[in-house]
Order: C-alpha cells, then sequence, then structure tokens
C-alpha cells in the first residue's frame, strides 16, 4: 500500500435502551437508540439527540446500577453537567468527550462532557465503541 492510499475501516452498531415495558418503547418512538458508523456518533431518546464526530469520543465505559432518582429519564447534572438519557436503573454506558457537545435544550447552549446511556448489553457497547474510537 501506497501513502496515498487510505485504510477505510467498515463498522456500523446500534444499540436499542433497555426497556422493560411495551408502552414505554412505543412513547419513545422507533428511532431512538445509540448508533456509531464512520459519521459519528448518534444518540437519541425521544426528542433528544446528540451527534459527534469520532475523533470527539474520548472512550466509553460500563457504569451503574444508578438510583431511580438518577438513573431514569433526561437528566442533567449539576455536578459537571453530563447528561443521562435513562431507561432503567441496572446500568449503561458513559461516554466521554474530548470536546463537550449540546444535548439537553434545543440550542446548544449547555454542553455535555459525557453522555450516559443505558443501553443494552452495555459492556458490549463500551468494548465495541473503545475499539472504534481507538481504530480512527
Amino acid at each position: 500500500m501506497t501513502s496515498s492510499e487510505a485504510v477505510v475501516v467498515h463498522y456500523r452498531l446500534h444499540a436499542d435502551f433497555a426497556v422493560r415495558f411495551p408502552w414505554l418503547r412505543h412513547a419513545l418512538g422507533p428511532r431512538s437508540g445509540l448508533e456509531l458508523d464512520a459519521d459519528g456518533l448518534r444518540v437519541r431518546l425521544g426528542p433528544w439527540l446528540v451527534s459527534t464526530p469520532l475523533n470527539n469520543i474520548a472512550g466509553a465505559e460500563v457504569s451503574g446500577p444508578y438510583s431511580p432518582l438518577r438513573g431514569l429519564g433526561v437528566r442533567l447534572s449539576l455536578a459537571d453537567r453530563g447528561l443521562t438519557f435513562g431507561t432503567t436503573t441496572k446500568g449503561g454506558v458513559c461516554l466521554r468527550f474530548h470536546e463537550p457537545v449540546a444535548g439537553i435544550d434545543p440550542w446548544g447552549l449547555i454542553r455535555h462532557p459525557g453522555l450516559t446511556v443505558t443501553v443494552s448489553e452495555p459492556d458490549l457497547v463500551a468494548d465495541a465503541i473503545n475499539r472504534v474510537v481507538a481504530q480512527a
């Protein structure tokens, strides 16, 4: 391979939120979930969306379990401005960003250094994200 040839890595990850109640899954809509591909990361929970390019993801780690007051719903941490998209108290994945991202407000005035998402199979999702980020 010459220096002018680019290495193209193809990947696509889609992780659904861990939701116990069918009515809640219906209320969140079919597009809710975490998606990671060559275009970047997109996490949607109902009307809320966080989107960022791959080179802004610093890493991912499994976290939890959470208390019901801290783990359910869309929540802003007053301590560090971190954002949570929570649908279960069992656990999830904490994503860290190099540069804070918009998410909780529609104008992007509040920026978040991290996002916690309660996806199904958090161990696999965190591992996949860390592998992709290491290659990017």
